[in-house]
């Protein structure tokens, strides 16, 4: 048995290797965004951000709620990881908005995560929007849970801010942008020494507040809807707005002036922004947004603004492009900042034909009122109906010859009406189940254009982008329809798996937590939200989560759940691998999900049960290696406890499965290292089933 003990005790050695979900290794090369001839290429640093925002402060008065601080730290997360403004990688910006911005949490991003991931050569930038207090002369952030009784011990010192981003923190540009005292019920001289503070901060960085000394930052519904009046501009500015000389790059003073001059006219000169430098590159790039770029642009004259009014309501309207807010009759929406010169606005509401694009003329330092009338419900040609209806039909009957069919249904509908979005949609999702990614692609991203309000097709293309592994580009799908449906259960449930194959599982638990309050019944959302917990190992948590899952997904039981999971789940993009036909992917969930019980069972030692739901997922996928690998190794488990040969049998048996299924598979050589190991522990002991070798 010593014999028996140590071959065990090498093997628990390797599996710990195993087990441990590895991090992806981290880009460290620098991007290279190519420009025109005429230009060099611009480089942009690997870079990292912490965007932080709170409005609601459970233990604060209600006159010191701040309604849009938590907006405005979403809006900035965007324009971050946008490739037309920050080209920050999303998994490098982390988010606490609301509630997870707690003291414990800041402090870890701040002093565990940023310092352990930057370099000398990065671009580093905190924002922060909420509350700051004073308290025996030393600035403090404000928490979530901060206390006023308790400053000092609830609240994140400003100097420590200061000392970590000095001290700790990497990077050849670091940027402190702060969007803090809106409230009134902070008396000036706290103003003045809030601000002062965070200038003071250290030299080494680039500092800008949204107010000068004993001056409120303001925030007004005005500012596309609902912003802070500084953060507002930083947004535009930094998605292109402040860009002076057309070169494309948004640098630090270009962002600075722009924000300055824009926020003093729009509060009559009663908030001005501050910023300092301190020993930092004035040309530092902020952003960069390469449709701006144009050869020898002179510099940009006086900006103007744009008052947008409709005539109905839910109108979404898009200028130059981007989506800008969604008007509602009778209630204007202001957009200051913008360049004088034309700009294309257009206006687009579900089932009506499109008001635009067309060119509206903005003038330097006028406001210019432009009307979105959306007058038409879009017709149908009946040939083009009756395609799409006939292509429904064989879409919803699945498998791979109906879904060849139905695509040549969609298709002929958009050749009978080229601006049929719905059909665009459909080519998209019966593509996709054909494993034709470009096609699918250039389906949806076309249903996209004709309809860009279109919260399906958006769901659709980023459940395809799964399949080709973009996830940057479907997390910014996923985020523009949270922009226009904060309560989508479906953008959260695919944000939360996008976010988990990014293997940033803090922020895959927080979608998947919405999902499942926004949408209880949804099978798949208790899927995510158990592979999230699962990766958190959250072993009990996650297997009643798997359960539940289980529970909705099953065709055979008597529960509502099923028929919303079996036709609406695949009608908006599953990012799945198996296409073959909607029971496959069905199958594949559940396999999945009978794997995840089987690990959380076994982590928890019940042998027993994890090897049962392990069996269980092999049924749903017999060709599954890791499943395979996981029975085996949950069997050596139980020998461990058991000293039975039977268990240590089943454990090679299942091992060898596993290597015959992928042989080259990175765990390949270790298991046969095992195999070898059980084998010979077997050998000594005939009555287990396996020979003595000659």
């Amino acid at each position: 048995m010593t014999k028996q003990i140590a071959v065990i005790l090498t093997f628990f050695t390797t599996l710990a290797a195993q087990q441990t979900p590895k991090p992806k290794q981290r880009d460290l090369e620098i991007q290279t965004i190519a420009k025109p001839a005429v230009r060099q290429p611009v480089a942009i640093p690997r870079s990292y951000a912490l965007v932080i925002g709170i409005g609601g402060y459970p233990h604060l008065k209600k006159d010191q709620q701040l309604p849009f601080a938590e907006p405005d730290a979403e809006s900035m997360f965007n324009i971050l990881i946008s490739p037309e403004g920050g080209n920050f990688k999303f998994e490098n910006v982390h988010r606490l908005i609301g509630a997870n911005a707690t003291l414990t949490n800041i402090r870890k991003e701040l002093e565990v995560w940023l310092p352990s991931v930057t370099k000398d050569d990065d671009r580093v930038l905190v924002y922060f929007a909420g509350h700051g207090f004073m308290a025996g002369g030393k600035g403090y952030i404000a928490p979530v849970d901060i206390r006023l009784n308790e400053l000092a011990k609830t609240g994140y010192p400003m100097d420590q801010l200061g000392s970590v981003f000095a001290g700790r923190i990497k990077g050849k540009w670091k940027v402190l942008l702060t969007d803090s005292c809106h409230s009134g019920a902070i008396t000036p001289t706290e103003i003045g020494a809030i601000n002062k503070s965070f200038i003071d901060l250290d030299k080494s960085l680039f500092v800008m507040t949204a107010s000068r000394d004993r001056e409120v930052a303001n925030e007004s519904a005005d500012f596309g809807g609902g912003h802070g009046v500084f953060t507002y501009f930083v947004e535009r500015g930094m998605g292109g707005a402040a860009d002076e000389d057309g070169d494309g790059i948004v640098t630090a003073d270009e962002l600075a002036e722009y924000v300055r001059t824009n926020v003093r006219k729009a509060t009559l000169g009663k908030q001005n922004p501050t910023s300092d430098k301190g020993s930092f590159d004035s040309n530092m790039l902020l952003a960069y947004v390469p449709s701006l770029v144009k050869p020898d642009a002179p510099p940009a004259p006086k900006q103007g603004t744009m008052v947008l009014e409709s005539n109905m309501d839910n109108v979404e309207v898009f200028v130059d492009g981007q989506t800008v807010g969604v008007l509602m009759k009778g209630i204007p929406l202001r957009l200051p900042g913008l360049k004088p010169g034309p700009h294309s606005v257009r206006g687009v509401k579900m089932g009506y034909a499109d008001d635009g694009p067309r060119e509206e003329t903005i003038y330097p330092g006028l406001e210019s009122t432009v009307s979105v009338r959306i007058q038409f419900q879009k017709q149908r040609k009946k040939a083009a109906v009756e395609e799409l209806d006939r292509g429904l039909k064989y879409y919803r009957d699945g498998g791979e010859s109906n879904y060849k069919k139905a695509v040549e249904s969609f298709s002929k509908a958009l050749k009978v009406d080229p601006d049929y979005s719905q059909a665009a949609l459909y080519l998209g999702l019966a593509s996709n189940a054909l494993f034709d990614n470009e096609g699918a692609e250039t389906a949806f991203k076309k249903a996209i254009d004709l309809q860009p309000d279109s919260v399906d097709a958006r769901l659709a293309y980023a459940g395809m982008l799964f399949d080709t592994g973009n996830m940057d580009e479907s997390v910014r799908q996923l985020r523009v329809v949270l922009q226009r449906n904060k309560d989508s259960g479906e953008a959260y449930y695919k944000l939360s798996r996008a976010y988990r194959m990014k293997l940033d599982f803090d922020q895959a638990l927080e979608a998947a937590t919405k999902a499942v309050q926004l949408i209880p019944a949804k099978a798949e959302s208790h899927l995510f939200l158990a592979e999230s917990l699962r990766f958190k190992q959250r072993w009990d948590e996650s297997k009643k989560e798997y359960l539940e899952y289980l529970r909705l997904s099953d065709f055979d039981s008597k529960f509502a759940g099923k028929l919303d999971f079996y036709i609406r789940g695949f009608l908006i993009g599953g990012g799945k691998k198996t296409r073959a036909s909607q029971k496959d992917i069905w199958s594949e969930m559940r396999s999945d999900a009978y794997f995840g019980l089987c690990e959380c069972d076994q982590k928890s030692k019940r042998f027993d049960e994890a090897i049962a739901n392990c069996q269980k997922a092999i049924r749903y996928d017999p060709q599954n290696p890791f499943t395979n690998q996981k029975l085996g190794i949950t069997y050596a488990r139980k020998f461990e406890q058991s000293n039975r040969m039977e268990d240590l049998a089943a454990a090679s048996k299942y091992l060898k499965t596993m290597i015959q299924l992928a042989p080259d598979m990175e765990e390949a050589k270790s298991a046969r290292t095992m195999i070898a190991s059980f084998d010979q522990v077997l050998q000594s002991r005939p009555e287990a089933g396996v020979p003595k070798s000659k």
